[in-house]
């Protein structure tokens, strides 16, 4: 009988009993005939003392990698031994992987939005100005993507403005378009051809659209990072609206299409990982 070989994964961050990590790496790892473990790891309100010895036991315990997520993607990379470039640029880490006992970090969060973005609306992101909400380390990801992407210009609001400031500096330098950054939501809109959604706006319990709907605008993309609800208030106003729309189920998948690749070395289909994900949400209800 063949030994199926046990994959031990983890997600750090929290809250995050709501994560569909499990659902979507643990079905990945059957279809690939590995025995894929994955652990919540919540912990709220670790210092760097906690983070470090919560990644002492990732080394030596035997995990091959974890996920990061809020709020400690940018507080763990003080204790990694290295950084993909990516995520260097970027300035967060969302995924560790493991290896020789050395910690390294990468941000799967930036190339799964890109491949859901240019899956999604495709060479629409070329035409024409677009603005993000929110400059944190969902916004970092997405403003590399939107750099890689072609975006021409790229309008980073944040409701603390020095940070939507230090982003427009940082990213302009990734090879992409003009970042600039806006002062207002509705100063960003004017003449924009796509909105991304980088803030936690609209995502349940909150019913609230970082946009007037008023202002979007048949022809327009529009992204969101939220996935729950599938469709937020924002995407909800964009169809209606006659938007072309990426919902935030494509970046969840994207990034554990990418990120199983990292920690298994083996390839999962967006199907699988997909259905996986529809899931794991079709079951919160």
């Amino acid at each position: 009988m063949a030994t199926i070989h046990r994959v031990l994964l983890g997600l750090l961050g929290y809250p995050i009993s709501h994560s569909a990590a499990p659902a979507m790496m643990e079905a990945a790892g059957a279809a690939a005939g590995l025995d894929v473990r994955y652990h919540l790891i919540s912990i709220g309100g670790a210092d760097a003392a906690t983070i470090a010895r919560v990644l002492d036991g990732v080394r030596l315990i035997g995990f091959a990698g974890i996920n990061v997520t809020f709020p400690y993607k940018q507080a763990v990379m003080d204790h990694l031994d290295a950084l993909d470039p990516g995520a260097a640029q970027v300035g967060a880490v969302n995924l560790i992987t493991v290896r020789g006992g050395k910690l390294t970090g990468h941000n799967t969060d930036a190339t799964g939005f890109l491949a859901g973005l240019l899956g999604s609306v495709g060479e629409a992101v070329k035409s024409g100005p677009a603005l993000l909400l929110g400059a944190g380390g969902a916004g970092r990801a997405i403003a590399w993507s939107l750099a890689k992407a072609g975006v021409p210009e790229v309008r980073v609001f944040d409701r603390d403005l020095p940070r939507a400031e230090s982003l427009a500096r940082e990213a302009s330098g990734w090879g992409g378009g003009r970042f600039v950054a806006s002062p207002t939501v509705e100063e960003g809109m004017r003449g924009a051809k796509g909105v991304v959604n980088a803030s936690p706006a609209g995502m349940l319990p909150d019913t609230s659209c970082p946009v007037d709907p008023a202002s979007l605008q048949a022809g327009m993309w529009v992204a969101d990072a939220v996935y729950h609800p599938p469709m937020t208030p924002l995407l909800t106003a964009a169809k209606a609206a006659g938007c072309a729309i990426m919902p935030g189920r494509e970046m969840s998948v994207g990034q554990a299409v990418d990120g199983f690749r990292l920690f298994t070395g083996r390839d999962a289909t967006w199907d699988v990982i997909g259905a996986a994900f529809d899931r794991h949400v079709a079951g919160r209800g």
